[in-house]
């Protein structure tokens, strides 16, 4: 029991950080987050150690989120959300602190990048996950990830140098 809590609470932040950036929606971050170790414990069996537990958690993740985009809930915050306002919805002290820092903006950009390479960079900077591991999530080679997330480190330090200037 002592293990699956060190994991958890390992793990827990990576997965909630993934969804956040794809959602920017706390509640809903903390929503999908619970989700994904539900789903993880329910299919506990399933999983037969062929990739590391955070690779499957990640695997788990990019099925509940693409479930949630599938669903009346998000098409509804959506909606909502766009109604209300074009500006971020409002930050909590935590949120501030990362705005401040030009996350948000940094954010905003590698949600500019094509799916393939946002969903590489996503799981590398705020997953936390080994190139081998973004490659067994993504269905691509260690090395294809390691590339395609240099490239986009380098398209987005061009674009931020440009707008710098």
């Amino acid at each position: 029991m002592k293990e699956l809590e060190r994991l958890y609470k390992e793990i827990h932040p990576k997965v909630y950080a993934f969804f956040f950036v794809k959602t920017f929606d706390k509640t809903a971050a903390e929503d999908l987050t619970h989700d994904v170790f539900y789903e993880a414990v329910k299919g506990l069996h399933y999983f037969e150690g062929h990739s590391t537990l955070q690779t499957w958690l990640f695997s788990i993740a990019k099925n509940v989120l693409k479930k949630y985009y599938r669903s009346k809930k998000y098409r509804l915050r959506l909606e909502k959300q766009l109604a209300e306002s074009p500006s971020p919805p409002s930050a909590s002290p935590e949120e501030v602190y990362l705005l401040k820092e030009g996350t948000w903006d940094l954010a905003k950009r590698i949600g500019r990048l094509d799916d393939l390479s946002r969903e590489i960079v996503i799981l590398r900077v705020y997953g936390e996950l080994s190139f081998k591991e973004i490659g067994d999530v993504v269905g691509q080679s260690e090395n294809y990830a390691r590339v395609a997330f240099h490239r986009s480190k380098l398209k987005l330090q061009k674009e931020t140098r440009a707008e710098d200037e």
